[in-house]
């Protein structure tokens, strides 16, 4: 550590003063410094730029965990630790997660259903795809005003399984997605239907459609977003890997569009690994 350091530091100081001043010989520093890296060292410089490679990839969005997974899945065995020790060594640092305002407006005389859920969350739990599905909505800020998303999550493995985008918060952004949902995945009959009590959710179109479907409705309880805490961690996820590249505002509702779309299927659904999964991304753990 100490011909390190001195190694470091050769332009800014005398070497024969660093050797006295930290207690070593300038000809053990000089024979130091002729020999080749360690095993060790070479082996973390090549896995340092593998995780820069895959940090890269993933558009700084990948922690440690995701980051030995994938490279791992790649046939390069190391622990978490070493990856976290390389990537801290490197600043290497994926965005945070940052808390942001909910929709939800629930001043409404619409009849709200039962919290049936009771936040069974778990893919074990849930036990197979089409049994809940679960949504929510939020919003975008673009330098053209606001951008409305709605979504539905397939619980059992975190898909998206549908969403809408509009430029207003009106009912028919919920009925858009839950229809794309039905198109794309044609459920059984007694998929229960968990989201908040806003008034988009309990409309009497929405719920319409849901009984035609023969769809179980399930709702939060009232001002308890943990209730429905795996959409609401999908927005924060959302807007933390892709909202904050734009720093918060796209430059129009086009650019939001396309890059929410191109993030939904073909980042989160095909690519992202989750931790809930055994980092799988949902597409993989539904195979």
């Amino acid at each position: 550590m100490r011909y390190s350091f001195i190694e470091q530091h050769r332009r800014q100081y005398v070497i024969g003063l660093q050797c006295r001043v930290l207690d070593v010989s300038t000809s053990g520093y000089y024979a130091w410094r002729g020999r080749p890296a360690s095993q060790r060292s070479q082996q973390n410089r090549q896995l340092e730029v593998r995780i820069r490679a895959v940090f890269e990839q993933h558009r700084h969005r990948y922690g440690s965990p995701r980051v030995q997974r994938e490279l791992r899945d790649q046939g390069f065995g190391c622990s978490r630790k070493r990856v976290a020790r390389l990537m801290r060594k490197a600043g290497l640092r994926a965005r945070p997660k940052r808390r942001f305002k909910r929709t939800t407006d629930s001043s409404h005389r619409h009849p709200v259903a039962l919290n049936r859920l009771s936040r069974c969350f778990s893919p074990v739990e849930v036990g197979a795809v089409n049994r809940v599905w679960a949504g929510d909505i939020t919003y975008l800020a673009t330098a053209q005003g606001w951008l409305y998303l709605a979504v539905l999550l397939d619980l059992h493995s975190r898909r998206v399984v549908g969403w809408a985008m509009e430029n207003s918060l009106e009912q028919n952004l919920t009925q858009q997605a839950l229809e794309r949902a039905l198109a794309l995945r044609q459920p059984s009959a007694g998929l229960l239907h968990h989201s908040d009590r806003g008034g988009q959710y309990a409309a009497t179109d929405y719920r319409a459609l849901l009984a035609d479907q023969d769809i179980v409705c399930s709702m939060s309880r009232k001002g308890n977003c943990w209730d429905n805490a795996p959409v609401e961690s999908f927005f924060a996820t959302l807007k933390a890997e892709l909202v904050s590249e734009f720093n918060g505002c796209f430059q129009n509702r086009q650019q939001a569009r396309q890059e929410v779309g191109h993030y939904i299927e073909s980042y989160y659904n095909q690519d992202r690994r989750h931790s809930t999964l055994g980092y799988l991304s949902p597409v993989d753990f539904e195979k």
